[in-house]
Order: structure tokens, then C-alpha cells, then sequence
């Protein structure tokens, strides 16, 4: 079973965090959600905004491809990159993931601007 490694995020995750032993298919918003990750997921995970926009730094080929409507969704996420996915699309596979949260999400960055 693979290994999922959050990247530390400054309010949502400050020290980072490793979960072991993660369920093939899984979605990455679940899997954040029950180890006390709160993400934002103002759709309910309906891959309707960007508001779960994670960055897969490592094992990002393992996943399997975004869709049409992901893609299309990703072009408006804050600090789009290469690696970008929905983590509520996203299903972890058989390798190890290293995943990173942005900073802002497009409903936070509105707030503040």
C-alpha cells in the first residue's frame, strides 16, 4: 500500500504529515479529510471549483490522467503548475505520493484582495 506525504502547510498542516498504508483509490480530499487535513471542498468534492487544488510533487504519473472537466476547472486554480490535480478527482494509486497544499485557494485569495 502506497505512502502519502503531505508537505507542510502554514494553517492546514503546519508540521507536514506521512500516512501510511493508503487505500488504492482512494480520493486525496478524503484521504486529507480523515486524518484531520481540512481542505477546503466548497463543491462537496462534485469537481465543481478549484477550492481542493493540491500539487503532486512526487508520484504524479502514477495517478491517472485528469479529465476534460478537471482540466478545464485547473486553468483557474490559484498557482496552477505541471502537477496540479483536484484532490477530490485525484485517486491515489500504487506508488508513493508527495503532495503539496497551495497556500491560497481561489475563494481565499478573493478574501484577501
Amino acid at each position: 500500500m502506497p505512502k502519502v506525504t503531505i508537505l507542510p502547510h502554514p494553517t492546514l498542516c503546519p508540521k507536514g504529515k506521512e500516512l501510511a498504508n493508503v487505500k488504492v483509490g482512494k480520493s486525496l480530499c478524503d484521504l486529507l479529510l480523515e486524518n484531520d487535513i481540512e481542505i477546503e471542498h466548497a463543491c462537496e468534492k462534485s469537481c465543481a471549483c478549484t477550492t481542493c487544488h493540491v500539487i503532486v510533487r512526487q508520484g504524479f504519473n502514477s495517478l491517472e490522467a485528469a479529465d476534460d472537466i478537471e482540466e478545464d476547472l485547473l486553468d483557474q486554480a490559484w498557482g496552477l503548475e505541471a502537477t496540479s490535480r483536484l484532490s477530490c478527482q485525484a485517486q491515489v494509486g500504487e506508488q508513493d505520493l508527495v503532495v503539496e497544499i497551495p497556500k491560497y485557494t481561489i475563494n481565499h485569495a478573493r478574501e484577501h484582495h
